[in-house]
């Protein structure tokens, strides 16, 4: 066949439209790989039809990339030859050996580069319209691609893990897409990443600590009782004998005000309002407890250690501010064991729970060992000081105001405005 009989307007129109056939099976690989796997479930639920066939398409991947890849080398191969023609017609055996290079350099411009940054920009509007074409384009080429498969597949299954982990996400892959997918959402955004933080936070974490436990003891006298129940700010409030260690029941203050017009109720009559006390572990994860809360229908939970001895109280509440944040505008200033100075530093209950402190300062004070300022000072002392003392604990510089009864009663706290050495001073007070 003499190839001359070929006119090379024809020739470099054809090699036109393959170089437009080779960028749209590019573009189609990169974008339908690219895909969010769960955006396109959910535009699947909504019934989209360019969504339905991209999943069923990527439910075997070996026939996506098998039909697009057959398409795409028979394309450039034929553009190969066809620019070869072009090439002697032009300029000889010199055009010969010049068409590869000058090919590669054209469809590696406009049928390669240009065409997958272009799909792996927008991957959702390429692929849910490419898929239209490819579709149908699969059963055309059907055998071709059957061929490739078995091959390939044969290839390869030796390389393959012999589980298929369907695409599930761990809690920490799971908040990464939260973090870094989910910035229109806001607020939500952060309510989704705590929700998730639920699972590596345990109750005496969050937990009211045993020493400010407000509680009714039934040995007063009753207008004591009374009293306690008039000032109380909670709802919820235990009634204990001797010690908190003998906790008789929990009261709802609600039930009082049936006692109101019973000017001869007694002791007994409020321990018969009182429900039985809810006893948890103290190291039991909050979402686990959100749920028992749920299942148990209770709202307020008294925290035990492994001895049985009751640290804390824990309340449903206590959980939810967890996830959506404090009820109030302004935590530190509702927190009245802060109190700050006019020099920058800051007063600090002892008992104050670093958690809060942290929430209500924008600190990180460590956590993850005392959950009290008091506890994370002696920690750091290794001794219990006869008198006040100063000491840096990273960028933090303390000074104790008031020890007693073995506990550091007050503080002032100064965060350093730059980094401070690691090292630890601690001096006594004269």
């Amino acid at each position: 066949m003499d190839i001359n009989a070929f006119p090379t307007s024809y020739l470099l129109m054809s090699i036109g439209v393959m170089i437009l056939l080779s960028a749209y099976f590019s573009g189609t690989e990169t974008a339908m790989m690219a895909l969010n796997r769960y955006r396109l479930r959910h535009l699947v639920r909504r019934g989209n039809r360019g969504a339905k066939k991209a999943d069923s398409m990527l439910q075997r991947q070996d026939r996506l990339l098998g039909v697009i890849l057959v398409g795409n080398n028979l394309v450039n191969f034929s553009a190969a030859t066809v620019a070869t023609v072009i090439g002697f017609q032009l300029m000889g055996d010199t055009g010969v050996l010049l068409a590869p290079w000058i090919l590669t350099i054209v469809f590696l411009i406009f049928a390669e580069v240009a065409p997958k940054t272009l799909a792996a920009e927008r991957p959702e509007s390429w692929a849910l319209k490419a898929v239209f074409i490819l579709k149908p384009l699969q059963k055309v080429l059907m055998p071709a691609v059957a061929l490739v498969n078995v091959v390939s597949n044969a290839l390869v299954r030796p390389f393959l893990p012999s589980s298929d982990d369907d695409d599930q996400l761990t809690t920490d892959e799971l908040k990464t897409v939260v973090v870094e997918g989910a910035t229109s959402v806001g607020e939500r955004q952060r309510m989704l990443t705590r929700i998730l933080d639920l699972e590596s936070v345990t109750v005496d974490d969050i937990m009211v600590p045993r020493a400010e436990i407000a509680a009714i003891n039934i040995d007063d006298a009753l207008n004591t009782i009374m009293t306690t129940v008039a000032a109380s700010q909670h709802t919820l409030l235990p009634i204990y004998k001797d010690s908190f260690d003998n906790v008789l029941g929990i009261l709802h203050l609600r039930r009082v005000a049936r006692l109101i017009f019973n000017e001869d109720f007694s002791k007994a009559d409020l321990l018969q309002l009182t429900r039985e006390p809810y006893y948890v572990p103290e190291a039991t994860p909050l979402h686990t407890q959100l749920f028992n809360f749920q299942k148990e229908r209770q709202r307020l939970a008294l925290v035990v250690d492994e001895y049985g001895d009751i640290q804390g109280i824990v309340t449903l509440e206590d959980i939810l501010e967890e996830i959506v944040g404090e009820f109030t505008s302004d935590y530190a200033a509702n927190m009245p064991e802060i109190s700050p100075q006019e020099d920058g530093s800051f007063v600090i209950d002892g008992m104050a729970v670093l958690r809060d402190i942290n929430r209500a300062l924008k600190w990180d004070l460590p956590i993850n060992g005392p959950k009290t300022l008091s506890g994370f000072v002696l920690e750091h002392l290794e001794t219990i000081p006869e008198t006040n003392v100063c000491l840096r604990a990273g960028d933090y510089q303390i000074e104790t105001r008031q020890i007693k009864d073995n506990i550091v009663k007050s503080l002032i706290i100064r965060r350093q405005s730059t980094p401070q050495p690691d090292t630890e001073d601690v001096d006594a007070e004269d």
